[in-house]
């Protein structure tokens, strides 16, 4: 059950995220970028390696990588059904198709190619052959039109993650700079009054 809800629930998860990316040691500026290579990769049909990629596109803009881990949260199972069908109906449109792919096709397609590496693995060790037929249908009719509307639609929503990231980040540091001086000044004058 934790693999579809969190131990201790969304709400608490989503607060741990926030609490992370606030308190991460760089510049507002790098946990922007981070956060924003995180929302962009999570946005394509990489599944098994937004990580990799969140933190390989962070490290080349220069962006927090653990920002960019924290931000592969952005796709969930609440925002991947939504994700998935606007990209591949972006990506058939623009590749000049008719007709896009469905979610249950794409899904069962996904389950598919699996199988289709397992029973590959074991033909290794046995006389099996080996069978690359749904690889090569899966990669025309659903990973590219999901890569390339996934590509966009990440850079669409990693643009407003950046702008919108920052001055909360911004804020959030001045705010607890200030309550850190507050909290100096007021042991300071505590230090003199005893002395």
């Amino acid at each position: 059950m934790n693999l579809v809800i969190p131990g201790g629930g969304w709400g608490r998860s989503a607060n741990y995220v926030m609490h992370r990316l606030r308190r991460l040691p760089d510049s507002p500026e790098r946990i922007a970028k981070g956060i924003a290579a995180g929302v962009a990769v999570s946005c394509t049909p990489l599944f098994g390696l937004h990580f990799v990629a969140a933190a390989s596109l962070a490290w080349a803009l220069r962006g927090n990588i653990l920002a960019s881990l924290l931000a592969t949260f952005f796709g969930n199972p609440f925002t991947f059904p939504v994700i998935a069908v606007s990209a591949l109906e972006l990506g058939s449109f623009l590749l000049g198709r008719e007709r896009s792919t469905k979610a249950p096709e794409a899904i069962r397609a996904f389950g598919e190619i699996w199988g289709e590496f397992g029973r590959n693995f074991l033909a290794v060790f046995t006389d099996a052959p080996f069978h690359w037929e749904k690889l090569a249908r899966f990669g025309w009719e659903i990973f590219a039109p999901y890569m390339l509307g996934g590509v966009i639609i990440g850079v669409i929503c990693a643009v407003p993650a950046y702008f919108l990231s920052l001055p909360v980040i911004r804020a959030y540091r001045n705010r607890r700079l200030k309550k850190l001086q507050e909290r100096f000044e007021l042991a300071r004058k505590q230090r003199e009054k005893n002395q």
